[in-house]
């Protein structure tokens, strides 16, 4: 049995991408067969024993920049590093999730101080932030802890080729494989009227959703630029001070958990993320798994995959451009019909998570 340890700066219950992909990981992983603990922060409590085998042991630490700012770099306590090394010695592996956090570092540093072999998964490469001081201190981060984390690592696991081309600039060693999607969970609607009263959501519009952090990079502005009267905007996601709450035609559902979000795809009719520097988000393949025509950026990310451009409308992060394919989805059900029911193909046949934990064990021992 191969025994596992999975660092992430966070874990759920707390909502994220990265959460979310670690989380399956580790529930195919221990399906597979294998030992996994997942060190991570958040509220202590001894190990937490889940339902389907997976061992989570959260250190206790300072989420203020998260909280203060929506910068998600929690700052754990001495535990931290103690924590690591016990662990890293139990593990056959270490996989480590982005090398821009200090879970990271502690599980880069035990992984030295053990001998036991690092692998990571780089999620993003520098995100172009409008913080000035963010910017710095991303270069500052990958200059120096981060450098050292790809060099280290056996392999680093990549979703793009622009995350991929950001690795190997700090002398990683690449290999791409994509997330998957549970395809129970995220799936097509049999009817949306009784999730959209269950919303709270309008019965007769065509409605545009956006999910994720509403953050910059992500877009939000661009779809609140699109806004027509020929569909709603729905938005599910932490934080809303950008997005108009008494503004007609837009909805905002705040934080969804899992469960929450995959009835907020099979309510509505289109997905837009006008995001950048993501790549292929987890949030494009739910989407895609339930069935919904998508719009979003023209991300050098997404050439690996080989996506048939008359059935993803990949644009210019322009909101002209975005509102343009909107009004073209809104008006033409057909078209919606054929794009939806393609990218439900696609995800079923592309993404699936124990195809992606045989792969992670086979390397693991590579």
């Amino acid at each position: 049995m191969t025994r596992v340890l999975l660092v992430s700066h966070y874990f759920p219950p707390h909502l994220g991408g990265i959460e979310n992909v670690v989380a399956e990981q580790a529930r195919h992983l221990a399906a597979a067969g294998a030992d996994v603990l997942v060190l991570t922060s958040g509220r202590p409590g001894g190990i937490e024993q889940l339902a389907h085998g997976v061992r989570v042991l959260r250190i206790p630490a300072w989420d203020g920049l998260q909280e203060r700012a929506g910068i998600p770099f929690p700052v754990p306590g001495p535990r931290l590093l103690t924590s690591a090394l016990r662990w890293a010695r139990w593990a056959d592996v270490i996989h480590v999730h982005d090398g821009a956090y200090l879970t990271s570092w502690a599980a880069g540093l035990a992984s030295a101080l053990t001998r036991t072999p690092m692998v990571m998964h780089q999620h993003v490469a520098i995100v172009d932030h409008p913080a000035t001081v963010v910017r710095l201190v991303q270069q500052a981060v990958w200059g120096t802890a981060g450098r050292l984390m790809l060099r280290r690592a056996k392999r680093v696991f990549v979703l793009n080729d622009t995350v991929a081309a950001f690795v190997e600039n700090y002398g990683g060693r690449v290999e791409h494989l994509p997330n998957g999607v549970d395809t129970t969970v995220f799936r097509p609607a049999a009817g949306k009227n009784e999730i959209r009263e269950r919303l709270g959501l309008p019965a007769d519009r065509i409605l545009v959703l956006f999910a994720g952090r509403l953050v910059p990079k992500k877009g939000y502005d661009q779809l609140i630029a699109a806004a027509g009267p020929e569909y709603d905007l729905v938005f599910a996601g932490e934080g809303h001070d950008g997005v108009p709450a008494d503004r007609p035609g837009v909805h905002h559902l705040g934080r969804l958990d899992p469960a929450g979000l995959a009835d907020a795809y099979r309510a509505c009719d289109v997905f837009a993320l006008p995001s950048t520097s993501e790549g292929f988000p987890l949030t494009v393949q739910e989407a895609m798994a339930s069935g919904l025509p998508v719009v979003t950026t023209d991300d050098p990310g997404y050439a690996p995959y080989r996506l048939d451009r008359s059935q993803v409308r990949l644009l210019p992060r322009d909101a002209a451009a975005i509102r343009a394919a909107l009004v073209e989805l809104a008006g033409d059900p057909v078209l919606r019909a054929r794009m939806g029911d393609w990218s439900r193909a696609y995800a079923s046949v592309s993404f699936s998570w124990p195809a992606h934990a045989k792969t992670l064990l086979d390397r693991y021992g590579a």
